[in-house]
């Protein structure tokens, strides 16, 4: 088991006051097979006068506020200890079912709840179908593979022809421009996945969530240089579950995967989001910081 206190921070400052301000914040971690949370605490300035917890409407926790008064700069700050287990000893060997019986199995599940598959096979706002990507997916998957070979050949895949390049996409670049310019982060990767996955019957979800990372060797580790990560669910039968995948990393997700939230596609879980009164222009800052306690 590994364990980690995280901090996140964000600051938003806009040009002039704006009044009226609503914020959506998901950075609350849900609940998740073999991780443990602790002393979370949200803490905001300007405090509100209430902030109303509850769920977001997938598998993600989300907070509401508002701002009634004039206000120039808001900052969140998000903190929680967590433990995480490593990833079951069966899975780095397991295949899981086929393509096709998987796709079967999803949509005959009567269960629409935020885990179930059926909520992850098809098209949504941002990961929009791409025949393009189901081609390029369908000349290394067939029918009969096992699910598992399938989201390692995927993730691989990404991994080996695209590369990691931060200068390359904005937040609204569409996932078919990445996979044209084969360049993009971690958030671009996944929605390339997800498509690919759903083309071939594959529920596939985005997950939001922190990556330890660490530094060069022989020198020390920076506090607050860490960011938020994304990598990609999939169904893999009943048995096996949901197991994610890290194409940014060509990895599955274990101990160094700290898990927030999933659903469809990044608008489902996006870490902020609202809207205000006013022209002003607005900037974001954010520091994150994922410290191994052990």
């Amino acid at each position: 088991m590994t364990r980690y206190s995280v901090s996140h921070i964000t600051t938003l400052k806009y040009a002039q006051p704006v009044s009226m301000a609503q914020f959506n914040v998901r950075l609350r971690p849900a609940a998740w097979t073999g991780q443990t949370v602790s002393g979370y605490r949200l803490s905001l300035d300007p405090q509100p006068a209430q902030v109303a917890q509850g769920r977001g409407g997938y598998h993600v926790n989300e907070a509401r506020f508002a701002l009634r008064a004039p206000t120039q700069q808001v900052q969140i700050e998000s903190r929680f200890t967590v433990e995480v287990e490593p990833l079951p000893f069966f899975v780095e060997g397991a295949g899981g079912p086929g393509l096709a019986d998987l796709r079967e199995r999803a949509m005959r599940k009567p269960d629409l709840s935020d885990l179930a598959p059926a909520s992850y096979i098809f098209a949504s706002p941002i990961a929009q179908p791409e025949p393009a990507i189901a081609a390029w997916a369908g000349s290394f998957l067939d029918e009969t593979m096992p699910v598992m070979e399938a989201g390692r050949a995927l993730m691989s895949a990404i991994h080996d022809e695209f590369a990691f390049d931060a200068d390359a996409t904005e937040t609204d670049t569409p996932p078919a421009e990445v996979f044209r310019r084969r360049r993009g982060v971690c958030q671009d990767f996944s929605h390339v996945m997800i498509i690919a996955a759903r083309a071939h019957g594959i529920p596939a979800a985005y997950v939001s969530g922190y990556l330890r990372t660490l530094p060069p060797p022989g020198r020390e580790r920076l506090v607050g240089t860490d960011a938020m990560h994304a990598w990609v669910n999939l169904w893999c039968g009943e048995e096996l579950g949901w197991i994610g995948f890290d194409p940014t990393n060509d990895t599955l997700a274990d101990t160094d995967h700290i898990f927030l939230g999933m659903g469809r596609d990044y608008a489902d879980v996006a870490p902020l989001d609202g809207t205000f009164r006013g022209a002003a222009e607005q900037a974001m800052f954010f520091s994150v910081d994922v410290a191994p306690l052990d």
